[in-house]
């Protein structure tokens, strides 16, 4: 805001750097205000004026013979106006003595009449001035100079609602992204060799921060930021310009020359906490991230999106303060390009396949299904594995077509299979956006039919449990697909969220080990006995059981023996394509049926 410029000297020449800058949309208006004062007292020329500790910068001129941009201090007429610190209107230059030498009183200018008034801040410092000059002597009458007096106010009034819309925080009162921006476009000044750093602090969850708005109000969290910025002021000794870049996200930037030492600012970032009422403060959990420039070699946005990017690694990797990784970073591009390319392989463009794992039953050994897996062979790439690109869509609306595509994949072999009299289930995996959809259950049951099969053969695998037991329109989606006949499988119990009671909430036929309690079943009695309850106790329940992860014979023969129902693994088979999977099919049933 400008205001408190008498009182912060680096705060008044961030006022005038930024006046001073080109901005198209603010000076566009300004030279229609300048113009309009021209006309309305019948001078030919008005201007704004800009002074720092060099030169003058002339904005929004209007009625100049030639266009003049800039000149030297001393040259500026408006010296007098801030010396004066009042209006101050000249008749005629030629018979005032101040203007005896002045070279633009001289030919060829042969400037006459001059009369300037203030532009000032809320609290009264001058931040430029607004200028009337003519090549002919002019006397104004009182109402005139009242009127360029209320122009003047007009146009400072102006000038701070242009900044505190456009470059000031609505919360914090700091500068905010916007005038971080400008500040960095303003410091790509030719032959600028020094090298800084741009810091930026994340101070709260905002998760966290919408649930202390809830109870207590917005006013409670947009207080708590306030202090927060003041906070990290005090704690980390900051003396520049401090900017809010996002809601409890700060920023700085810093001369590399003296920096804030890392170890130092480690130490400085623990043990914060925030004021929330008179008596509860909350802990500030604070990450840091910085990226290293010159002025010019890099965009503004450029050396902010870096800086976020080291943010994010610090807090995804908890850590107190991290740098730009540049590997990182490209790491994260790379999964956006995956996210851009994957759409088109959705839609047509060859790559994507299924593979098919076998499931054995451990009494009889025949194969009891398969599961169907999705690849991805990128032409550049090659093959990227699924725990790769399947969290990217999970956040996205791709999700829905992905599984939509192996849906559809499925059924499609499921019936080629059928007409060569291969009659086996595949089970798909879906996630809890999947069975929220409306209509989800009629649509698959529609597709099913389409290709001539029994819902039978098309088995659910749902991942995902806790937050399908947090929505009520996944437990709805489950329960429509067993009310029309499709096999349920639960994947991955023993992992994660497995409370027991939950497996009475969810219309499930199948509950899947996960190899996490399957690996040691050989090796530690602990595991073992794990494995054979939580076996007994299921088979009580009437699930069939499957263990998956089965990668030796000693872990089949024992699952065998604890009277497990199923098994899918490496040690019958790794996920095949559907060309293999016939041939495996067959040499299966002729070595072991």
């Amino acid at each position: 805001m400008l205001t408190n410029l008498n009182h912060d000297e680096k705060k008044r020449l961030a006022a005038i750097k930024l006046l001073k800058a080109d901005e198209h949309d603010r000076d566009e208006i300004l030279a229609k205000m300048t113009r309009l004062t021209g006309q309305t007292l019948g001078i030919a020329t008005c201007f704004i004026s800009i002074l720092d500790d060099e030169r003058q910068y002339l904005k929004a001129a209007s009625g100049l013979p030639a266009p003049v941009q800039q000149t030297r201090r001393e040259e500026a007429f408006c010296l007098h106006v801030v010396e004066a610190n009042d209006i101050l209107v000249c008749p005629d230059m030629r018979l005032d003595s101040r203007f005896d030498d002045h070279p633009f009183v001289q030919p060829p200018h042969d400037f006459r009449f001059y009369a300037g008034a203030p532009l000032r801040s809320r609290d009264g410092v001058i931040i430029g001035t607004l200028c009337l000059i003519d090549v002919k002597p002019h006397i104004l009458s009182d109402g005139q100079v009242a009127t360029f007096r209320v122009m003047a106010g007009l146009i400072s009034a102006f000038l701070e609602a242009w900044h505190n819309i456009g470059y000031v925080d609505a919360v914090t009162l700091l500068p905010n992204r916007q005038r971080l921006i400008n500040d960095l476009r303003l410091m790509q000044a030719p032959g600028t060799v020094s090298r800084y750093r741009l810091m930026l602090v994340d101070c709260i969850d905002m998760p966290f921060a919408y649930e202390i708005a809830r109870s207590l109000g917005m006013t409670v969290v947009e207080d708590m930021l306030r202090d927060m910025a003041t906070l990290l002021r005090l704690k980390l000794e900051w003396h520049d310009v401090l900017y809010t870049v996002a809601t409890g996200r700060y920023a700085l930037i810093m001369d590399e020359a003296n920096p804030i030492h890392s170890a130092t600012l480690k130490e400085r970032l623990v043990g914060l906490s925030a004021h929330i009422s008179t008596r509860i403060n909350i802990d500030l959990h604070i990450s840091a991230g910085f990226v290293s420039f010159s002025p010019g070699e890099l965009e503004p946005s450029e050396i902010l999106r870096r800086a976020v990017s080291a943010l994010h690694d610090a807090i995804s990797r908890k850590k107190r303060v991290m740098a730009y990784d540049a590997a990182s970073d490209a790491g994260k591009k790379q999964d956006f390009r995956l996210l851009n390319d994957f759409y088109t392989y959705l839609h047509g463009k060859p790559g994507l396949y299924l593979v098919f794992q076998p499931k054995v039953g451990l009494q009889d050994g025949r194969v009891t299904g398969l599961e169907a897996l999705i690849r991805w062979r990128h032409p550049e790439l090659g093959n990227i594995a699924p725990d790769r690109f399947i969290p990217l869509l999970a956040k996205t609306t791709l999700m829905a077509a992905l599984t939509d595509w192996v849906i559809d994949a499925a059924l499609g072999q499921i019936e080629i299979w059928s007409g060569k009299g291969i009659q086996l289930p595949v089970s798909v995996n879906v996630s809890v956006s999947d069975l929220s959809r409306p209509g989800f259950a009629d649509s698959l049951a529609e597709k099913t039919r389409a290709h001539g099969l029994l819902p039978g053969l098309l088995g659910i695998e749902c991942l995902e449990t806790e937050r399908v037991l947090e929505s009520a329109d996944a437990l709805h989606g489950l329960e429509m697909l067993k009310l029309r006949g499709f096999t349920i499988s639960l994947d991955d119990f023993g992992t994660g969220y497995s409370n027991i009671s939950y497996l009475r909430k969810m219309p499930m036929d199948i509950i899947k080990l996960d190899r996490s309690i399957i690996k040691t079943l050989t090796t530690d009695k602990a595991s073992q006995t794990i494995v054979s309850h939580v076996i007994s106790m299921l088979k009580a329940l009437d699930y069939t059981v499957l263990a998956e992860g089965v990668e030796d014979e000693a872990t089949f023969a024992s699952l065998r023996e604890l009277g497990c129902d199923e098994v899918q693994g490496y040690y019958h088979s790794q996920p095949l394509t559907a060309e293999h999977l016939e041939t495996w099919l067959e040499n299966y049933r002729t070595t072991n049926i």
